[in-house]
């Protein structure tokens, strides 16, 4: 149905309309209007599709063209600081995947390897185009930077400097991705790495570009580590670990960690401890993932480290991601046979939800450092 059907519809008497209008209201969001965030509806089921629905309704009717919007990342900032997802019913498929996490690990061994297929695996030629030349698909520290390459490189080296890496010193990277934390420590600071991920595509490309230097890069499981190191690092991989894991994955890494040695998380943070995890996100972007909260770090990690240094950087989270959209954009022409209009559409609407989240601070991101209590403390980079 083309965008013009829509106003030969009339909607007043539909109950779905009127219930949808006085929400978005709230948020300065108006049907069919003119702003950049307002909403356009070409098709008048999307109402009820999305009353009914919630979130995965509204995300798919958008993958289905039933509406458009110039700006998303405005309209998920609007909504998100209007709370209007909080408003939405929730349909009963959600009520029981949250039933579901509470009950089974849905981060199990066999069942993490999930994400790196259908998320990390979807094409090097995809995120080549997208990140940035170090292959960063985590927060970029804009504190000093103009471009994402700038802020990318930052933050490589904020993390480093955190670290205090220095020749000589044994580095773990715990969800590696494309290796470039990897290479950049092994070039800029003469470390031996060892990386592990769950995503074949990632390890290749992580192999090549690390060629040359003291770095191994594994396809392998982070449970299955079992060998000290000075240093450990984890970069936007928490958020697949899982509440029923975190327990484990904090004694993984005391188990890996030399007793005078660092650990640096760096995820990304809900704001309430919960694992109520978004249903579209699940379905169409990082399958079984969950955010964590400042309440799960703290309680599984009590039992092995010192917290010494919390840093938040979640605003600098929504620029990050519309310097990836704007490159998507800017690359599609160079991929569009491999992946169709519908996936643009979808990984459209993810990078823009998400900024909006980040910037209405509806998510943060954090970087932690831990130790098993440093001798003097730490004076931590920024």
């Amino acid at each position: 149905m083309s965008s013009s059907c829509i106003e030969e519809v009339s909607l007043e008497d539909n109950q779905w309309y009127r219930i949808v209008q006085e929400m978005l209201r709230k948020a300065d969001i108006e049907i069919n209007g003119s702003r950049p965030w307002d909403i356009r509806i070409s098709n008048p089921n999307f109402f009820k599709r999305v009353l009914q629905e919630g979130s995965l309704g509204l995300g798919e009717s958008y993958m289905d063209g039933w509406w458009q919007c110039d700006r998303l990342d405005i309209f998920f900032q609007r909504v998100l600081l209007a709370r209007l997802d909080q408003q939405l019913p929730h349909h009963f498929k959600d009520t029981l995947r949250v039933a579901a996490s509470r009950l089974i690990n849905l981060q199990s061994r066999k069942r993490a390897w999930i994400v790196g297929k259908e998320h990390y695996d979807l094409g090097n030629d995809l995120f080549s185009l997208m990140l940035d030349p170090y292959m960063q698909y985590s927060c970029g520290y804009w504190k000093d930077a103009d471009t994402l390459e700038q802020a990318q490189e930052a933050k490589l080296k904020m993390i480093c400097e955190k670290l205090e890496l220095a020749p000589g010193i044994s580095l773990l990277d715990i969800g590696c991705g494309w290796g470039g934390l990897a290479e950049y420590a092994a070039r800029h600071y003469g470390v031996s790495v060892f990386g592990v991920t769950i995503s074949a595509e990632q390890q290749k490309m992580a192999q090549q570009r690390c060629e040359g230097l003291d770095v191994t890069i594994l396809l392998q499981d982070y449970r299955d580590l079992n060998q000290q190191f000075d240093r450990i690092v984890s970069v936007g991989m928490f958020e697949h670990v899982g509440p029923k894991n975190y327990a484990t994955y904090f004694s993984v890494v005391d188990r890996n960690l030399k007793p005078d040695g660092i650990f640096l998380l760096h995820t990304i943070g809900a704001n309430k401890t919960d694992e109520n995890v978004d249903p579209w996100i699940n379905k169409y972007i990082f399958p079984n993932g969950c955010l964590p909260s400042v309440r799960h770090i703290a309680n599984a990690s009590e039992p092995h480290f010192v917290m010494e240094d919390w840093h938040n950087i979640g605003a600098d989270y929504d620029l990050t991601l519309m310097a990836w959209y704007h490159r998507f954009l800017a690359a599609w022409p160079q991929i569009a046979d491999n992946y169709g209009e519908r996936f643009k559409r979808m990984f459209s609407y993810y990078l823009n939800a998400c900024a909006g989240a980040f910037r209405a601070r509806d998510i943060q991101l954090w970087q932690v450092v831990f130790t098993h209590g440093a001798d003097g403390g730490l004076r931590v980079a920024r």
